[in-house]
């Protein structure tokens, strides 16, 4: 586990080469196919070393949730244990994680009418106004919730519209979870200022690889719907916005490289919360070798 940008994939491809293990990618965009430079997907090459499950398994105009992936990871993880091998989990998605791991709430699916009422009212009310009103009905939930996180806000009131329920409350009632111990490592740099200019030259590279022209084959496809989730992946919604003309390129960069940070915060501050999980820096070679080393002890193999 990680902040984006941190360097987890180096880490599970020494785990395949050295054990043999198998990996489930464990991120919410990777499982799109035709976003490839936006989402840092691992490329042919880093495939062919240690092939991802989960990875390129929908279109980008089809709905994929934290449930969907618990059923798909536990379905793979039985398919890896039939063959003798280890699993390695590997990703940013923390929900996907929480979902596998711990299990999930017993929440309510998709109503669209009511998504698309919230919708209608946070565009005419602004998203700070609707956060007021979550706050109204599910303090827990609106003091975790950013102002200006849409997605979130809308789900929170969804689910109590339609169950009378706080979401916070429904929360607490898990199903599901692995039944076995898992070794959670936290691949981070040590210095947040590293970790931001890690991110900046991911962008960078990114936006040199043709970054908007992959957005702009998207949007021209006839099934592009800004509104998708697949679209509103970080980067993806901020050059949407550049192609419309809402604003140029250099400030599409700079909203890519924020919104890229805030995620990362928020990925901090879920993976401090996790108690057992053992932190590693990769910038330091040390902590490397001893994250590798933890892994080889796990699974009982010399290094």
């Amino acid at each position: 586990m990680g902040p984006t940008a941190a360097g987890k994939t180096a880490l599970a491809v020494d785990a395949v080469e050295r054990h043999g293990v198998a990996l489930i990618s464990v991120d919410s965009a990777l499982v799109y196919r035709g976003l490839d430079i936006g989402t840092a997907k691992p490329d042919a090459q880093t495939l062919a070393r240690a092939p991802h499950r989960l990875i390129d398994i929908c279109d980008p105009w089809e709905p994929y949730s934290a449930a969907e992936f618990q059923a798909d990871a536990t379905r793979e993880i039985a398919a890896i244990d039939a063959e003798g091998r280890g699993t390695a989990l590997v990703g940013g998605t923390l929900l996907y994680f929480r979902a596998l791991i711990e299990g999930l709430s017993a929440l309510p699916g998709a109503d669209e009418p009511i998504r698309a009422a919230l919708a209608a009212e946070g565009e005419r009310l602004g998203w700070p106004a609707m956060h007021a009103r979550l706050a109204a009905v599910d303090p827990a939930a609106a003091e975790r919730i950013h102002p200006n996180d849409p997605q979130r806000i809308q789900r929170a009131l969804e689910v109590h519209a339609l169950t009378g329920q706080p979401l916070s409350a429904l929360q607490g009632a898990a199903t599901g979870g692995l039944d076995r111990e898992v070794l959670r490592i936290v691949i981070s740099p040590a210095d947040r200022a590293v970790l931001h200019a890690r991110i900046a030259e991911r962008r960078d590279a990114m936006f040199a690889e043709g970054f908007v022209g992959e957005v702009a084959r998207l949007m021209a496809e006839p099934w592009f719907d800004p509104e998708l989730n697949a679209m509103r992946a970080v980067g993806y919604r901020q050059v949407i916005g550049h192609l419309c003309g809402d604003y140029d390129l250099e400030e599409a960069r700079q909203r890519v490289l924020f919104a890229t940070r805030q995620l990362a915060k928020r990925q901090l501050t879920w993976l401090r919360r996790q108690q057992d999980a053992h932190w590693f820096d990769p910038t330091s070679p040390r902590e490397m070798a001893r994250a590798a080393a933890l892994i080889s002890r796990w699974h009982d193999t010399p290094l």
